[in-house]
């Protein structure tokens, strides 16, 4: 029996997973680590901490798999896409703290090189909007601040996003690489040419000097040496970002397959083929994955809040005191009374992208309780969905078949029953809901020849249920309008 490591590094803590090759869980282990924040929009990671949360995860779930060295085939990363981690090539000594994903301190760069006319430019090149959500204005950020440009331009220094920095401490400092769904969401990687962009270099200010080699998602990127519980010569054989390997682990391989992430917020991504898709809804176009034989890109929206409104019910409003209550508080009730809640905590996203927007509730009457509102909660998470769904059905010119869930609330049935109506389509939910790390898992199995194929991964791949549109149209319909006079007023 073959045995894959899928490393899970999110912005929490980290998962790791020891699954066999048919897919059964052998070992879990999981372990947090501090946020730093040290002034008001500025979130950081200490690299250190990050690695220590991977081996300690790491030990837990070997021990739970009592696994022979032998019997460990791959190792595969998905990673929280865009932070950004600065070393010395030497020592491996981390430079400066992680910069997040979440930080918006360089928010003014970007404001003045969108007000330099940059934007198209780098949309049509890279496929994203100058934001500071990626990672390019992070690296000359802690350059310039840090003192340490003359450093990265002696080539003293690496750059890479969480994975890259993983996979060189798992190989004992030998690699230095990424792969095409992760160098997609720095801002300086060319979408179609997939290679670093020296105008976006130049643009942004990144030395080539700290860049990482690009290399496709599934395949060999080096071997483990001095890594705790694992032999010596075992193969890193996968990488992806996390949506992108979520998209993978839902075995979404045809253009027009889509899947939603339902964490803090919802991320949606639609394969969209071998051809990068523009998007004229305000939507991101990124790298799938690349596998051999085989590019895929997709186009990608996301609702900043999803889970975060279950949160604010329970913090917030003390509700209920564990979020799983919210469903059947809000079965209690048959419908949400005309209650509509549009979860704008922190602005809308895609398509509408107004940040100035906020929640709003609408439609109280004196008869609505807190079930109606818990209700109606979880239908605005839904209803994000379709607007951004709809978006990328326009874009591109397919309509959505099937769409596959994953996250913590898919696993609330009323929920994803409200998704499937709202939407008019199926709703696909895996019996592993952990399919980011089932993706990093697939993708290094596939990579390592523990799957032969996307069709070896397809016959793995199992479905727990799936939900069909059961409501009236004309009551959905209704409701949709609601949802969007309520949009209007956020």
């Amino acid at each position: 029996m073959r045995h894959v490591i899928a490393i899970d590094q999110g912005t929490t803590g980290t998962t790791v997973l020891v699954l066999d090759d048919e897919l059964r869980l052998r070992g879990r282990g999981y372990c947090e680590f501090r946020q730093h924040y040290p002034e008001p929009g500025w979130v950081e990671h200490d690299p250190e901490e990050i690695w220590a949360s991977v081996t300690g995860a790491l030990g837990q779930a070997l021990t739970q798999a009592r696994l022979s060295p032998g019997m460990v085939a791959a190792i595969g990363i998905t990673n929280q896409r865009e932070t950004t981690v600065l070393w010395e090539r030497a020592s491996g000594r981390p430079v400066h703290n992680a910069i997040v994903w979440q930080d918006r301190r360089t928010s003014e760069v970007c404001a003045q090189l969108k007000q330099a006319g940059h934007a198209d430019r780098v949309r049509a090149l890279s496929g994203l909007t100058i934001d500071p959500y990626f990672s390019a204005t992070k690296v000359a950020w802690i350059l310039d601040h840090a003192g340490l440009r003359d450093r990265a331009e002696r080539g003293e220094l690496a750059f890479g996003t969480v994975d890259s920095f993983l996979l060189h401490r798992l190989t004992g400092g030998a690699t230095h690489a990424t792969d095409v769904s992760n160098a997609s969401r720095t801002l300086v990687f060319d979408l179609t040419r997939l290679a670093w962009s020296d105008e976006l270099l130049g643009l942004f200010g990144v030395p080539r000097a700290v860049l990482p080699e690009v290399a496709p998602s599934a395949g060999v990127f080096g071997v483990t040496r001095g890594l705790p519980g694992v032999a010596d010569g075992v193969p890193v054989a996968g990488i992806a970002g996390d949506q992108q390997a979520a998209l993978f682990g839902q075995a979404c391989f045809e253009p027009g397959d889509a899947k939603c992430t339902f964490g803090t917020g919802a991320f949606i991504l639609m394969n969209t083929g071998g051809v990068p898709v523009a998007s004229s809804s305000g939507l991101l176009t990124t790298v799938a994955w690349q596998v051999p034989g085989e590019l895929a890109y997709a186009l990608e929206g996301s609702a900043f809040i999803a889970g975060a409104a279950v949160q604010w019910l329970r913090d917030g409003l003390g509700f209920f005191t564990t979020a799983a209550e919210i469903e059947a508080l809000a079965t209690s009730v048959p419908d949400s009374g005309g209650v509509v809640v549009v979860p704008a905590f922190t602005g809308l996203g895609a398509p509408h992208w107004r940040p100035e927007a906020r929640g709003l509730i609408t439609g109280l009457t004196r008869g609505t309780t807190r079930a109606h509102l818990a209700r109606a909660t979880l239908e605005g998470i839904a209803l994000q969905n379709v607007d951004i769904l709809r978006a990328m059905e326009r874009d591109s010119g397919r309509a959505l078949r099937v769409l596959k869930v994953d996250g913590g609330a898919a696993a609330n049935d009323l929920l994803m029953q409200f998704q499937s109506d709202v939407l008019g389509v199926e709703i696909s939910r895996p019996e592993l809901l952990e399919t980011t790390a089932l993706g990093a898992a697939f993708l290094a199995g596939l990579g390592a020849g523990v799957w032969t194929s996307k069709d070896a991964i397809r016959e793995v791949w199992r479905e727990q249920r799936r939900f069909r549109p059961t409501a009236d149209r004309a009551a959905i319909d209704a409701h949709l309008a609601r949802w969007e006079a309520a949009v209007a007023k956020a």
